[in-house]
């Protein structure tokens, strides 16, 4: 066929000035299989004829989108500031900004400076830490997950830990206690009821193979109604009764006093702390606003053998992770909680936030869009069931076609009765031009 004479040579696209910068290996495949599929669709008599400038564009075009980045940037405006699809907590471009001092340099990671010989990781954050959350002794590993798996293969591996039925969660990703336990080595001892533990449940179970009594924060559920679960302080009595250890896995744990009354039933890091638990583990991000990291606290010969345990090295963090977490402890050392984006969304104001969606209303026209109160929860498997004010820019139109218009602008709202909204609980303000302009080039 005459069209097949017209195909062009690879070596030849590849030198087109078109394409002049442009890294000829990768340039080169593209071409390759872009032409064979052309040379498929004309054999197949799909196509009769083809342009060679479209055929150069279509090249050009799968070039690019072969180094587009799979992770993008998205403006959050479900409300939902923990957003767990969305990666959860900010980093704040001040403490990146200093951390990355770091990252991008050799560093004493695991060198001690002082005595000019290898030294230890986690003593950077450790400090910091310690003096953060009032303890002997901390412990950083790579998300929570792994911390209640150190935990429970150092200290109960082929012993019993024993837990409330009512506390045997599971968590995202469908992962659960009860096979964390397993997979660890530990040996699972259920106590009471899924609505009612009591402290004599715990009593009755132990016996000589008993390693730990260990409570689970109910983190992405609650149970209301005719329940009754057992508080740490009782578990912990009847652990030093029995020469026990008592572990709190609080899942997701905070530091300054949360607005809007959502601390009633979630006990604050420096509450729990004052009991002197033996080992309490919570994740770096979610409510810590942090980086994404187990935290372990506790007693010094606890976390001394965590460390002496092989598997540490599995779930290390490496710099990054203690670099940006090193940053985020000073913030809240210095009482800086503008700058974890985390809690400067959540301590936001009702009325603060109805400025901010006023001000954009104004902009865009009060036509094309109104401000609604509204509710909405924290999100990451944190505050279960606990709504708490929002305020949000009601755009009129289709809701589920407004979505998926917004969507392809990487903003991502949420629709509620039937109405899409951009809600400003979990917009950062530099944001808000962009907003701005997406709005009035969807309504227009």
């Amino acid at each position: 066929m005459n069209i097949l004479r017209k195909l062009p040579k690879i070596d030849k696209i590849v030198l087109n000035p078109k394409f002049k910068g442009l890294n000829p290996t990768r340039l080169a495949e593209i071409a390759k299989k872009t032409i064979e599929n052309l040379r498929e669709s004309i054999l197949a008599k799909k196509i009769e004829d083809f342009d060679d400038e479209e055929l150069l564009k279509e090249i050009k075009y799968s070039y690019d989108k072969l180094f587009e980045p799979s992770l993008k940037p998205l403006i959050n405006a479900t409300g939902v500031i923990l957003h767990t699809n969305m990666g959860r907590s900010l980093i704040a471009e001040s403490l990146l900004s200093e951390a990355s001092k770091v990252i991008t340099n050799y560093s004493n990671l695991e060198y001690n400076q002082e005595k000019g010989c290898r030294g230890e990781r986690y003593e950077h954050v450790s400090e910091h830490l310690k003096n953060l959350l009032h303890v002997e002794d901390v412990l950083v590993v790579n998300n929570n997950a792994s911390a209640v798996f150190l935990i429970l293969n150092t200290f109960s591996k082929n012993r019993e830990a024993i837990v409330s039925r009512g506390e045997l969660v599971e968590i995202g990703g469908s992962f659960r206690i009860p096979e964390v336990m397993s997979q660890s080595g530990a040996i699972l001892h259920e106590v009471g009821a899924t609505n009612k533990t009591k402290q004599a449940d715990y009593a009755n179970a132990i016996n000589e193979n008993t390693a730990m009594l260990m409570k689970v924060h109910q983190s992405n559920f609650s149970i209301e109604g005719f329940s009754e679960d057992t508080n740490y302080v009782d578990i912990k009595k009847l652990c030093v009764e029995h020469n026990l250890i008592d572990y709190y896995d609080l899942g997701s744990g905070y530091i300054p006093e949360l607005p809007y009354n959502l601390g009633n039933n979630e006990p604050s890091l420096k509450t729990i702390l004052k009991d002197n638990p033996a080992l309490i583990s919570f994740s770096g991000d979610k409510l810590f606003g942090s980086v994404q990291a187990g935290i372990i606290a506790g007693k010094k010969e606890l976390i001394d053998k965590l460390k002496q345990n092989q598997l540490l090295r599995m779930l290390r963090v490496d710099k990054i992770t203690l670099s940006i977490l090193e940053e985020t402890i000073k913030a809240y050392l210095k009482e800086d909680y503008k700058s974890i984006p985390t809690l400067w969304m959540l301590f936001q104001s009702e009325e603060s936030l109805h400025v901010r969606a006023s001000i954009i209303q104004k902009e865009v026209g009060s036509s094309s869009c109104n401000v609604i109160k509204s509710k909405t929860v924290m999100g990451g498997g944190t505050l279960p069931n606990r709504e708490f004010p929002t305020v949000a820019l009601h755009v009129k139109g289709k809701a589920s076609t407004l979505e998926r218009a917004f969507r392809k602008k990487n903003i991502i709202g949420r629709i509620e009765n039937d109405m899409f909204l951009i809600d400003f609980r979990s917009i950062l303000p530099e944001f808000e031009e962009q907003i701005i302009d997406t709005i009035k080039e969807i309504i227009k």
